[in-house]
């Protein structure tokens, strides 16, 4: 069973009568009880994917950033990394 959800806004727009058509029809196809309910579907779908590719673009762009700026950079190792080395030296050899 659905949870009910509090619909506050509202969103009007104008159609071609093919594309009103064709979305009628894709909608009697998909099963959705209503035509709204069949746009706010797929509309919302669509939107989550573009909102979530975004997201990863960003992220990766972000990464590729951190990982430039510490191979590249002349930044010298702080003194907690100088000390793991050395530790890790003398159990090495």
């Amino acid at each position: 069973m659905e949870a009910q959800v509090n619909k506050e806004e509202r969103m009007e727009l104008r159609v071609s009568s093919a594309d009103k058509r064709i979305f009628k029809r894709a909608q009697k196809l998909s099963g959705d009880k209503s035509f709204s309910s069949f746009v706010v579907r797929i509309v919302k779908k669509e939107a989550e994917e573009i909102v979530a590719k975004e997201d990863r673009i960003i992220v990766s762009e972000k990464d590729r950033q951190l990982f430039f700026d510490a191979v590249f950079n002349e930044t010298k190792p702080n003194k907690n990394l100088v000390e793991a080395a050395k530790r890790y030296k003398s159990k090495m050899y």
